[in-house]
This record gives C-alpha cells, sequence and structure tokens, in this order.
C-alpha cells in the first residue's frame, strides 16, 4: 500500500446556531474551503480526482449531494466530481478515510475530503421530522428492529448510561466542560488555530457584516454556577446542555495525495496517514465507540497509547471523553489540548475533519509526532485515524 500524506488543511471558525455564518448556505460555505485548501498551496483544482463530503443532515440545501454542489459553488473546474457520506458524527473523518484508502490502493493520487454541517437550518433530527415534497411523513428508521432490541435511540440518555457504567459524576462533567472552555479561550488568545483558520464574513448581531477569524461558541465564562443553574434534560438524572455539545455550523477540507505526486508536484506535507479504523458498538449506549476504535487503531499502526502525543476525542457530551480517559487509562494532559466540542461547538458532520484539521496543526506546534482522531456516531460507531508529522 502507498504512503498518504495530508499536504493542504484548512477549516471556517465555528459559527454559532444562528450566528455569524446565518447569511450563508451549506454549498457556499464547502466551496469556501474548498478553495481555501488549494489556494493555500497554489494547487491547479483541475488535478483533483474527487471530492469526499460527510454530511449527517442531507436535506434542503445540504441535499441532492453535497460534495458536487460544493464543488459547484468553488471555483473548480466542473470536471471535479463530488460524492457525499454520512456516518453520523464520524462523516468527516471517514471522508478522509476513504480517501486515504483509494490513494493507498492507487485508485488516485489527488482528492479533497472535507465536511459541512449548517445546523442553523438543520438541526438534529432534520432528516426524520420533515414532509418535504409529498407532504407525506418521511418515516423512522428506527423501526422494529432496532427498538425491540435496543429501545429507543436516545443519544442522551446514552451519555447518562455511560456516565452510571464508568462512574462518572455529575461534578467531574462541570470540570471537564469548564475546561474545555478555558483551553479553548486560551488557545484562541495565544492563536494556536490561527494557521488552522480561514477568515470568514457574516454577520454580526445586528446584521452587520464582519470578518471572523475565531470560534464564536467558546464561553470563558463557563463556571460551575452557570452550570448547575441549566435545565436536566429529559430522560437523564443530571445531563444538561452545559456539558453538551452545540449546535454550530461549520466546513472543513483537507487536500490528501499520494507521495509520488507530492514529489511531482514538489509540496511539503503536513502530515501522513499512519492507520484508520472503524467500529461498530453497543447501539443502547450509542457513544462508546471510541474505546474501542482506539486500541484498534493503535494495533494496526503498531503503536500504544504512550506512543501518542495528542488525542482528540470528540467532546459529544462530557462523559463520554472521560469514560474513554477511564477505560483506556489515557494521559488526560494529552486529551484535547486546545478544548473539544464542549467549547468549540459540533456541527456534526464537519466534526471529524474539524478535529483533524486542528490535531494536525496542533502537531506541527508542538513539533510532536502522532495524533490520534475519533468521534462517536449514532447508532454506536466509531472511526479513527492517526496522523504523523513529517
Amino acid at each position: 500500500m502507498k504512503d498518504v500524506f495530508i499536504v493542504s488543511a484548512v477549516r471556517t471558525p465555528v459559527g454559532r446556531q444562528n450566528g455569524y455564518l446565518r447569511n450563508w448556505t451549506a454549498p457556499e460555505l464547502l466551496g469556501a474551503v474548498l478553495d481555501e485548501a488549494v489556494g493555500r498551496i497554489d494547487l491547479d483544482p483541475a488535478i483533483i480526482e474527487d471530492v469526499i463530503a460527510g454530511c449527517v443532515y442531507q436535506v434542503g440545501e445540504q441535499g441532492f449531494d453535497i460534495g458536487r454542489m460544493g464543488v459547484l459553488a468553488s471555483k473548480y473546474p466542473i470536471e471535479v466530481p463530488g460524492i457525499s457520506l454520512n456516518r453520523q458524527c464520524g462523516s468527516s473523518l471517514s471522508a478522509i478515510q476513504i480517501a486515504a484508502g483509494m490513494i493507498a490502493s492507487g485508485t488516485m493520487d489527488t482528492v479533497v475530503a472535507c465536511g459541512c454541517e449548517f445546523m442553523s437550518r438543520y438541526g438534529m433530527f432534520t432528516d426524520l421530522n420533515g414532509t418535504l415534497y409529498t407532504g407525506l411523513p418521511m418515516g423512522n428508521p428506527f423501526g422494529k428492529f432496532y427498538t425491540d432490541k435496543y429501545g429507543p435511540a436516545d443519544q442522551i440518555a446514552g451519555a447518562q448510561m455511560i456516565a452510571d457504567q464508568w462512574g462518572i459524576t455529575r461534578e467531574q462533567c462541570h470540570e471537564f466542560a469548564i475546561a474545555s472552555h478555558q483551553k479553548a479561550h486560551e488557545a484562541t488568545i495565544k492563536g494556536h488555530f490561527k494557521r488552522e483558520i480561514m477568515p470568514m464574513k457574516g454577520l454580526d448581531k445586528d446584521g452587520n457584516e464582519i470578518v471572523r477569524d475565531t470560534d464564536e461558541p467558546i464561553r470563558p465564562q463557563t463556571s460551575h454556577e452557570s452550570l448547575n443553574a441549566l435545565k436536566i434534560l429529559p430522560n437523564t438524572q443530571w445531563i444538561t446542555a452545559g456539558i453538551s455539545s452545540t449546535l454550530t455550523d461549520g466546513s472543513s477540507a483537507v487536500v490528501v495525495m499520494s507521495e509520488a505526486k507530492v514529489r511531482e508536484l514538489n509540496l511539503t506535507p503536513l502530515a501522513r496517514i499512519v492507520a484508520s479504523a472503524v467500529i461498530g458498538s453497543d447501539p443502547k449506549l450509542m457513544l462508546t465507540g471510541p474505546i474501542y476504535a482506539t486500541p484498534k487503531v493503535l494495533q494496526k499502526a503498531g503503536l500504544t497509547m504512550a506512543d501518542i502525543d495528542i488525542f482528540e476525542i470528540n467532546e459529544a457530551f462530557a462523559p463520554i471523553p472521560l469514560a474513554w480517559l477511564k477505560a483506556l487509562q489515557a494521559d488526560e494532559s494529552k486529551l484535547n489540548v486546545n478544548g473539544g466540542a464542549l467549547a468549540l461547538g459540533h456541527p456534526v458532520g464537519n466534526s471529524g475533519c474539524r478535529l483533524s484539521v486542528t490535531a494536525i496543526y496542533e502537531l506541527q506546534r508542538r513539533k510532536a509526532r502522532y495524533a490520534l482522531v475519533s468521534l462517536c456516531t449514532g447508532g454506536g460507531m466509531a472511526p479513527a485515524t492517526i496522523f504523523e508529522r513529517v
């Protein structure tokens, strides 16, 4: 199998729901990062053989084929195709994995893997609740085959069950959430995200045009008092919105390339893709996948937990990374070092690529070697990928 490299990586600043990005459309948001990804390395987009886009709620403006629509909203030639995929919250990490597989097999040399989610318009379960063109209910994918075995599909209840099973307390979750906001705020102030973020035009709260180059959801004022004041979510004992990732907007992209093409174009890679894995996990607990995907990808890479310098484990809910830490006896100082989705938000189909972009640039900043990225997903799954700084 051929070596596979990331030669460009970029993301938008994450936007709050109905925040600064509210006047964009999803294809235009994706098109903007597609252009920036090639523009940063002066790459002719005509050589791109495919654009693979992760997106969860593929309806309305995100429907039809957001990968292709992003291409048509960009400056790429019409000959560049695009495809969309959905592995729930792991969608755009799976996009990177599939792009890497196409290149490692020798099928392609240059692919853009990306993600986009516009939750201001298409929030949770949009694909279940609409009627679209027929006026008829679209139906529920969780039929008796699912509910008879696993009960109702409820990620929030799953987060509570995970906390209970791994002995994680409300106070620990509050501490973790506060730390996430503080780390993200400090990283922003110190400019740690500057290289990965492309400034984006948007609107302030009064509708005036602005240019934003920092993530919008971060709340450094988050405290035990503010978290304790929040309403407890249904079917849980103490899970609140404060220890849950927020509905947000964003897009990101990486250019994935073979070693032969890197040499031909005399490019300097940011990272090598060392190994990838994906696993299914308990659909009732729903969100435990990274606990099992992590050792699987480490085994494929021939590495141990101690070899990894940075872990990006998505903070869908605070109990998820805390259970991962406890189950794998991981070093917390290496986890989500610049904060995670509790502070930065979780535009679901975009998050896998966003975490990868952040991890790759943090490896560069630290001059460290390995980063491991994984996300839990709806339906009980998790992709995981290890990147190496080169």
